[in-house]
């Protein structure tokens, strides 16, 4: 067996650097795709389904596979699916840069999910499994404050390269960046596995979740009802069988808990709201504000910066005082955030339209993405805690997925709208209006359903990860195991 690595060796830096590099593709990936949109569109040829898919592809492969992902590097061994799901996104990364047609790209885009789903995982687990007990909080810190420099600078390196090197630089951009993990993980990050995995892998909950997601997904973007209905029903046969399967991805346990269930359906409605402000407000600056993919980019700082500086606060509060108090408020000031961003129209300025809300927004974010992982957490027993936030996090990939699918239609945003900036600002402005009820709900719920105070037993973990990754990806992950104790998501 591996002796546990000290952080302050060289090797024990290395671990960190490899995993902080790893999840900063992803992250980075999916904030500088959303500044590149309207350029994809323009050059491509695409309407708003396009487009749609160009998120939601990859968002689809990463919600649909991310728990069989944590369930295979337990298995395989972590290093080794970490560095499969690495080459596997590099190379899903070239075929996007050199996508010829919106078709190709949603190709390339779903490729790049599948490899999200392998890598993911591995992160914090790897970081769990390689270093000192001693040393894993503060590794835990620093893969969150550098993943969160990142969550920082993507907007800015977004717009600074489809500016300076066009749209396709943003796909480039992850093939040198990931040639390093991979180096750094085979060099450096020693292999470990659960020793008593389960007998079977639940490969058929993960094809009905796949085929479920997709079809809903499909449904709801090209406005096909049957795809709808089957989509339903497979994602239906797919609770069906988590229940039955001995090695299930979803244990049906976890639902005895009022307050993980609870803390689930607040994360639907707040996570569903903050992926269609993600995908559309960058849109609204370019194609109605006329702002450049550089000043969208900078435009939506202010919000990793609230993170930033008030996310570990707000998760010292749920611990001393419980959860319930932020889940509330956050959600109702993330709202009010919305309701200043209708302003947000042709030529705005960025001082009096955009900044008031970004800032409001915010800061409701910072208020509740570190609660709701606390209440996630705590409503579970000790052991159960990967699993649990594991689940939690697909379950706010998943309604980014669809809110992006549903948002522009229910909006009345369609292909026209691309070249008539006041039809899109029309549509922008509904679609906010639909996200401020959402996050409303999300309000209500956890005022009515999370009583449960903080248990001291899992302050650290569920402080140190809550990071600014939340505001774009998801909740934050637990480093402790999906299914053994050791892998996270």
């Amino acid at each position: 067996m591996t002796p546990a690595l000290r952080l302050n060796t060289r090797q024990g830096r290395w671990v960190v650097t490899a995993t902080v590099l790893g999840s900063g593709l992803a992250l980075l990936d999916g904030t500088v795709v959303n500044i590149a949109l309207p350029h994809i569109g323009e050059d491509l040829g695409s309407g708003v389904a396009g487009l749609q898919w160009t998120l939601s592809g990859y968002t689809l492969a990463l919600a649909s596979l991310i728990l069989l992902g944590g369930a295979l590097g337990d298995r395989w061994g972590r290093r080794r699916v970490f560095v499969w799901g690495t080459v596997w996104f590099a190379v899903a990364s070239l075929l996007c840069g050199l996508a010829p047609d919106i078709t190709f790209l949603v190709v390339a885009r779903i490729l790049q999910g599948i490899g999200a789903a392998l890598l993911t995982p591995g992160s914090l687990a790897l970081i769990s499994a390689s270093l000192h007990e001693d040393d894993r909080g503060a590794a835990i810190g620093l893969w969150s404050g550098l993943g969160g420099v990142a969550g920082a600078v993507g907007p800015l390196l977004g717009g600074w390269l489809v500016e300076v090197a066009g749209w396709r630089s943003v796909f480039f951009l992850n093939l040198p960046l990931a040639a390093v993990v991979v180096w750094a993980s085979i060099r450096h990050i020693p292999e470990s596995r659960d020793p008593h995995p389960p007998d079977h892998l639940d490969v058929l909950g993960s094809v009905f979740a796949v085929l479920g997601l997709g079809a809903l997904t499909y449904g709801l973007i090209e406005t096909n009802p049957i795809a709808g209905v089957f989509g339903a029903v497979a994602l239906a046969a797919f609770v069906v069988v988590e229940r039955r399967s001995p090695a299930a991805l979803v244990p049906s346990a976890l639902f005895s808990s009022r307050m993980f269930v609870a803390a689930n359906l607040v994360t639907f409605a707040v996570y569903a709201a903050i992926g269609g402000v993600f995908f559309l407000l960058v849109m609204q600056l370019q194609l109605v504000a006329g702002y450049s993919p550089v000043a969208a980019g900078v435009a939506t700082v202010p919000i990793t910066l609230a993170m930033l500086a008030l996310s570990s606060r707000a998760g010292r509060y749920s611990q001393k005082h419980g959860p319930r108090l932020p889940m509330t408020i956050g959600p109702a000031l993330a709202a009010a955030g919305l309701l200043l961003m209708t302003r947000i129209g042709s030529e705005a300025s960025y001082w009096s339209d955009v900044l008031p809300g970004v800032i409001v927004f915010g800061l409701g974010l910072s208020a509740i993405v570190a609660p709701l992982t606390t209440a996630v957490l705590e409503s579970v027993p000790v052991e159960q805690a990967g699993i649990a936030s594991g689940v939690n996090n697909a379950v706010a990939r998943t309604s980014q997925l669809l809110a992006v699918a549903a948002l522009p239609g229910l909006a009345g945003i369609d292909a026209a709208s691309l070249a008539d900036p006041v039809s899109f600002s029309q549509g922008f402005r509904i679609a906010m209006y639909l996200c401020v009820a959402m996050l409303v709900v999300g309000a209500i719920i956890a005022a009515a359903l999370i009583r449960t105070p903080a248990a001291p037993a899992q302050v650290l973990t569920g402080s140190v990860a809550c990071q600014p990754h939340c505001d774009l990806t998801g909740p934050a992950v637990q480093p402790t195991a999906v299914r053994s104790g050791s892998s996270p998501e």
